[in-house]
């Protein structure tokens, strides 16, 4: 009896922590399309530095409005890997990535995201997935690289390398703070990294900012919008929390869809065609998702 209220209890904060990651995904998943629309008339240090001084101005409002205590001060170091992996690290690696590749070709690196969240989450967050989750994260990240290498001709080294080090800093961020989400709460995570970062980012914003404001086009006023408040804080409050209720290595395999989301947002927008290879791959990505929660324990 014991034992099946234990499975009943787990249930529920499982179901939670992967819709919440979904949620989180979908939104993520126009981040790097806007990214791209945004560093054709922004500077990518004014874009990292500006959408981060955004979203801690609406942090602070939101530790103030519901007086949230401060951060122990043993809570500090993680809160500074967290700033460091997804306020400043990812945003910044991208944008310039995104001045030498197409968001199409990123999406390969996206394909790695999970693989790399599962690793920090058995290195900081202690968890100890089984060989068979293994296994169906590999094959996922395989599908979803293979996939996007096909969908884009565009190559520059540095680009990549870029990448590469983004996903590696993001994977970081986000286990170290789906560890302290246990503690604090997601948003609470997220809004005292943005907090943490504040003071630097609004110098950094200063000293970056475009001699002539006016020549940024709307839509890349509007693409700043969506990174700052979607991509920065609202897509991390579901995320984070996903992460901390369902485990770092299960729920972080949900990423493997973000590149399908990410150009099905494309083929809406930019009337880019979705083929049946991109469909199969989906169901096959899903299956993986599916195996790798099955053996997440």
């Amino acid at each position: 009896m014991v034992a099946t209220n234990r499975v009943n209890e787990a249930v529920p904060g499982a179901v939670s922590g992967w819709v919440n990651g979904l949620l989180g995904v979908i939104i993520f998943s126009g981040s790097l399309p806007a990214t791209r629309i945004a560093v054709q008339d922004m500077n990518p240090l004014f874009l990292t530095f500006m959408r981060a001084s955004i979203a801690g101005v609406l942090a602070i409002m939101l530790i103030l409005l519901f007086r949230q205590q401060r951060p122990r001060r043993s809570q500090i170091f993680s809160l500074v890997v967290v700033a460091l992996g997804v306020v400043i690290g990812f945003p910044l690696l991208t944008a310039i990535a995104l001045q030498h590749i197409t968001s199409a070709h990123s999406i390969v690196f996206l394909g790695l995201l999970p693989l790399a969240t599962a690793i920090f989450g058995v290195l900081r967050g202690g968890e100890r997935p089984r060989l068979t989750f293994w296994l169906f994260s590999a094959i996922g990240s395989l599908l979803v690289s293979g996939f996007a290498l096909t969908q884009s001709a565009s190559s520059s080294a540095n680009g990549d390398l870029l990448m590469l080090a983004s996903v590696a800093i993001c994977g970081l961020g986000y286990a170290e703070g789906a560890k302290l989400s246990r503690e604090l709460g997601g948003w609470q995570v997220i809004s005292w990294a943005l907090i943490i970062s504040l003071p630097l980012m609004l110098i950094a914003t200063f000293m970056f900012i475009p001699e002539k404001v006016s020549a940024i086009s709307v839509q890349s006023w509007l693409a700043l919008g969506y990174v700052s408040l979607f991509s920065m804080l609202i897509g991390f409050i579901f995320w984070y929390k996903g992460l901390a209720a369902g485990g770092i290595a299960s729920v972080g395999q949900l990423q493997l869809l973000q590149p399908f989301f990410g150009l099905a947002l494309s083929a809406w927008l930019l009337s880019e065609t979705v083929t049946p290879a991109m469909l199969a791959v989906t169901l096959g990505v899903i299956l993986c998702v599916i195996g790798s929660r099955k053996f997440a324990h």
